[in-house]
């Protein structure tokens, strides 16, 4: 699945006025080569990657976002100490992302470690977890990986103030319905191709 990656690559040398020809001749390659990339039947190594981003003049780990993102299904994980909500909540999830793993939590700490070892594309989280705090998750969450969208899940209105100031990209009020996920998913600040492309 290298969607995400063609599409940003296509997106990053028209941004830059590069035909694919131009940017072949840049990088040293044939223009098949590129147009391979771009239509997503091929991925460059890391190498190349590295050198694509010299001559757009970006930096590499915008391209590597989108490699990694492209070469699996998407990590998806939700954090509420809740079961019952938890159980109903996945289920929607699921509908709104057929293409992504998706991984519920009533522990927190298990989220963090999980996200540890798994590159996390979106988190949902409560932000009352009994002891511990959905804002608190959110900034270890960013801290292991600042490309992880974070939307927050809450009964309660007021906590909306303090959870912009923590790096999330969305808020929603429970219950949680898969129209608001959806319209979440076209609001995220790293789209990932299984959902948030807006498609």
């Amino acid at each position: 699945m290298t969607g995400l990656f063609a599409e940003t690559l296509r997106k990053l040398r028209t941004e830059k006025g590069l035909s694919q020809r131009e940017l072949a001749e840049l990088m040293y390659v044939n223009r098949s080569t590129v147009a391979r990339w771009e239509n997503g039947n091929r991925m460059p190594d890391a190498m190349m990657i590295s050198r694509l981003s010299r001559c757009l003049g970006i930096e590499v780990g915008t391209l590597l976002c989108a490699a990694e993102e492209s070469d699996d299904s998407p990590n998806v994980i939700m954090v509420d100490d809740r079961k019952i909500f938890l159980s109903g909540a996945l289920s929607i999830l699921e509908t709104a992302l057929p293409d992504a793993t998706i991984t519920g939590f009533t522990k927190p700490s298990e989220a963090v470690e999980y996200a540890t070892i798994n590159r996390v594309a979106l988190a949902f989280l409560d932000i009352e977890l009994g002891k511990a705090n959905g804002l608190e998750i959110c900034r270890k969450l960013l801290e292991i990986n600042p490309h992880t969208n974070v939307v927050y899940l809450t009964a309660y209105v007021e906590y909306s103030f303090d959870a912009w100031s923590t790096g999330a990209c969305g808020f929603m009020l429970k219950p949680l319905t898969l129209e608001g996920i959806q319209a979440q998913l076209k609001n995220l600040r790293y789209p990932f191709l299984s959902g948030g492309s807006g498609e």
